[in-house]
């Protein structure tokens, strides 16, 4: 929802504050909105936070107390003003002229207090008092009837789960933790002339010859009012005189919009938007709207039962990644790095973004730009690993913030499902205390449960619920990590368990909502936070840069299963992201080789709140590691992927379409030697439904040449083509042949470069690097010999340089020689 006001009854509070510590050791300049941690950093008072190993040495800050403050000038103090904030973090007291207003201890909620009575004619004062997030979490976890656990693995920072802030504030698995403070959103102070909007939501009614868009509007105001309202979609205008009472009144409407255009994910239709406008005499609140059904359909089956999302009378089988917050501080994030990020998942071909629960509800823009996109949301709410209080002081804090958010945002058309939760029927057997006393947390957990449940049916009757994630179903709190037959799965036995990329194949999902496997960060970003001397897997500051405990041998171990010992760091890097990206698209190949038994494939995670070891596909800044470039292909609407069967001894093709119309495919399949030379082994030609996925041909690995590799290609009557090789043993086992790998650069006249790979035996994996961001048409791909593959790299906005320095990685070339 966007608001907009006339400048005679608002004064915009962004900008120029002061910052000071409350014990009166420091100030500094903050800007509002922004974050305190960014602002001593800007003053010189820390260090970067993200350099080294500069998070040990700034961990004071979430210590103390900090304000700030700023003057602002009112002319008729007299008259009825409110301020406006949101996104304040955390526990925090508002003082107007000295007068406290506000005492706010949810992030995740809007804040309008009434000020008028400590306002004065002409210069006023305001200043917020943050209290230390490390005391206010110790002070309530004191105050619990009983002891409330979080995970200290991903809390390094305690007490982090007694506060209604981002859980990924107090650290994470991939996470630095620093436990920030600030305001991040709006901060105005308002006149009420008459009645102010409070919220817009929106709900739907498909019938025969159109669609009835149900529109409530929240009026608050002071007094009992006439208010003229205008309600606008589309070219439709009209006009209400609404009476409204003293405190809340809600009008409705109903719009009827005949065979409007429907909203599609990406990849399935366009993305068709309507504006509705609610105007006062003061204030205009907008709208995105978009037509479309959308069910979650959970019927049973022989299996279990479906887990699958059907849009406009249409299942759609769900690509895409988990969403994290842009940055772990506020300040160093920004619409245009955010709109990247997404527009990088769109690129990939994927139609579904899950934000998950330890960080944000996102900011409105967030989710417009979602919707022009076409990538559907699945939305957590804010609860992740840990256990709750059920306190009634909390789960009213809960109810407050849930009715807030949804209202907020259940019109955006991306908006498919709202989640209860991250993990937390799991959490339940993570600690002594809920193991010994199962029924005490369990019955808490159901109260907060069924607190966020119940306020999202009230303020959204028609939203779709899943009670949390993983979860086999309503009301059952079994094994969702690796029971496979109903509900979401998340599906972390290959890297936390240390399984095989084979295991993936040993489980058959509905839909798995989170499964993951780490790389290290690209190594242009790696010498954004480490010197020549820290370039070794094991130094403290590589180690510092890894969240998971055990990551970085993790990442050894599995190199070591699969290739041979990478002969310097920068090529370990390159390792590390090939293996990932093995690992996905071993799980991706597969999973949506069984649909419509599975339905949904959402690796962990999308990108990275600092440069970071980490799950993610892009690095920190956005650029693509390989996981991502090898995404784009494995997330193809239309692909062919090789499925090996359980002995080894076969190679299924399994070919797969997510469009709506059939596909006629042409594949040839070749065992590729590792001189570098192709011989043709079979051609298939086959037919694959809409919405399907089916079988192509099979292979005998026995026709395989001792050494050699299975390779193919394919086209699509649509146009969609790939290609892909399988290898029968390990990487390892390979016997390479140097692979003569040679480029060719050439500046463009619109300010790309053209890199004219080739080699003179068998490149794979070919991964091209440059010293500085940019974007590349293809990334981590074969080349026989004899072949050439060109390029082209975009340096990103504001990279200036008359001839970047490329590097490039292969298989044979990335080994010790001897």
């Amino acid at each position: 929802m966007t608001s907009s006001y006339a400048n005679d009854v608002s004064v915009d509070l962004s900008g120029q504050w002061k910052l000071s510590c409350a014990e009166g050791e420091h100030d500094a300049p903050i800007t509002v909105p922004g974050d305190v941690h960014s602002a001593l950093r800007q003053a010189t008072i820390i260090p970067d936070p993200y350099f080294g190993r500069n998070e040990i040495d700034v961990q004071w800050v979430a210590d103390l107390d900090w304000m700030i403050e700023r003057s602002f000038h009112v002319d008729d103090p007299e008259a009825n003003w409110y301020l406006d904030i949101d996104y304040l973090d955390t526990v925090a007291v508002v003082f107007v002229n000295d007068v406290p207003v506000l005492s706010a201890d949810n992030c995740f909620r809007r804040y309008r207090p009434d000020v008028s009575s400590a306002l004065v004619p002409g210069e006023n004062r305001i200043r917020i008092h943050f209290h230390s997030s490390i005391k206010a979490g110790a002070e309530r976890q004191e105050a619990q009837p009983f002891y409330v656990p979080y995970h200290p693995g991903n809390s390094p920072i305690p007490n982090g789960n007694m506060l209604r802030k981002p859980q990924c504030h107090f650290g994470w698995d991939w996470n630095i933790a620093l436990a920030p403070l600030g305001l991040y959103g709006d901060i105005a102070l308002r006149r009420l002339d008459a009645a102010r909007i409070e919220s817009v939501h929106t709900s739907q009614r498909h019938v025969e010859d159109g669609v009835e868009l149900h529109v409530g509007v929240m009026l608050h105001a002071a007094q009992a009012v006439s208010v003229p309202i205008h309600l606008s979609l589309g070219e439709e205008r009209l006009r209400l005189d609404c009476g409204v009472n003293a405190g809340d009144t809600v009008l409705r409407h109903v719009f009827f919009v005949e065979t409007p255009k429907l909203w599609w994910p990406a990849g399935s239709g366009e993305q068709a938007l309507y504006t509705l406008t609610v105007e006062l005499p003061d204030e205009s609140v907008t709208r995105q709207i978009g037509f479309r059904t959308i069910e979650l359909l959970t019927d049973k089956d022989e299996a279990g039962s479906r887990f699958a999302f059907r849009v406009n009378g249409r299942e759609i089988f769900c690509r895409g990644a988990n969403w994290i917050p842009a940055d772990a501080l506020h300040s160093l994030s920004s619409r245009e790095k955010t709109e990247d990020l997404l527009l990088s998942a769109v690129q990939a071909n994927m139609n579904m973004i899950r934000v998950w629960g330890g960080g944000f509800y996102e900011q409105d823009w967030f989710y417009d730009l979602c919707d022009r996109l076409g990538l559907m949301v699945w939305q957590d709410f804010m609860f992740a690993c840990n256990l709750y209080p059920c306190t009634d002081d909390f789960l009213d804090n809960v109810e407050h913030e849930v009715s807030y958010q949804v209202k907020r945002l259940s019109s955006h058309p991306s908006i498919a499902l709202w989640c209860g939760d991250n993990e937390l029927v799991g959490a339940l057997t993570w600690f002594d205390e809920s193991r010994d006393n199962r029924d005490r947390y369990l019955v808490a957990y159901d109260r907060l449960n069924r607190t966020i449940e119940k306020a999202l049916k009230k303020a959204a009757p028609s939203a779709l619920w899943w009670p949390s994630s993983p979860a086999s179903g309503y009301l059952d709190y079994g094994d969702a990590w690796h029971a496979d037959g109903s509900g979401d799965m998340h599906y972390w036995s290959v890297w936390h368990e240390n399984k095989s990329f084979d295991n993936y194949r040993a489980v058959m999902p509905r839909f798995c909502s989170e499964f993951g496997f780490q790389s290290y960060t690209s190594m242009p970003v790696i010498k954004t936070y480490a010197d020549g001397k820290d370039m070794n897997i094991s130094s403290p500051v590589i180690e510092l840069h890894q969240k998971n405990a055990g990551g970085n041998e993790r990442i050894a171990g599995t190199m070591f299963r699969y290739f041979r010992f990478p002969k310097d760091f920068e090529n370990f890097v390159y390792i590390s992201q090939v293996q990932q990206a093995l690992a996905i698209k071993t799980a991706v190949d597969y999973w949506r080789s069984l649909k419509p038994h599975c339905m949904g494939t959402l690796y962990w995670q999308l990108n990275d709140t600092w440069p970071v070891a980490s799950w993610s596909s892009l690095d920190y800044g956005g650029s693509w590691k390989a996981l991502h470039y090898a995404a784009r292909r494995f997330f193809q609407p239309v692909s062919v992927s090789a499925i090996p069967s359980e002995d080894g001894k076969t190679v299924r093709f399994s070919t797969v379409n997510d469009t709506a119309e059939e596909v006629e495919i042409d594949m040839n399949i070749f065992a590729l030697s590792t001189d570098g030379s192709r011989t043709p082994l079979k051609s298939a030609r086959g037919t694959c439904g809409p919405d399907a996925a089916a079988t192509m041909t099979e292979i005998d690995i026995a026709q395989l040449a001792d050494g050699a590799l299975l390779s193919w290609n394919f086209i699509a009557s649509n146009g969609m083509t790939g290609e892909g090789h399988h290898v029968a043993q390990t990487y390892k086992a390979l016997e390479l042949q140097p692979s003569g790998l040679k480029h060719h650069v050439k500046p463009l006249d619109d300010g790309t470069f053209e890199v004219e790979v080739s080699p003179s035996g068998l490149a794979l994996f070919v991964m091209i690097e440059a010293d500085i961001a940019g974007r590349y048409s293809d990334n981590l791909f074969d080349l026989a010999a004899g072949e050439t593959r060109r390029i082209v790299f975009a340096p990103k906005s504001g990279e200036q340089t008359p001839h970047p320095s490329f590097k490039i990685f292969d298989l044979y070339s990335s080994q010790s020689q001897g």
